[in-house]
């Protein structure tokens, strides 16, 4: 059940990556597509970067 989101991120990163693709064949906004890529870039990093960390009492 862990790796259940981590496919559904990759799985939306590469949406993304094709849209940017559309994009810069001009079939799709540029306007866009890059912040769609961006953000799933920055959620997928961030849920990769997200340990449980020990913070103290």
């Amino acid at each position: 059940m862990r790796k259940f989101p981590f496919v559904i991120m990759v799985l939306f990163i590469f949406i993304a990556f094709f849209l940017q693709i559309l994009a810069l064949l001009k079939i799709f906004p540029l306007l866009i597509s890059t912040p769609i890529l961006f953000v799933s870039i920055f959620i997928f990093i961030f849920y990769l970067n997200d340990r449980k960390r020990f913070r103290g009492f």
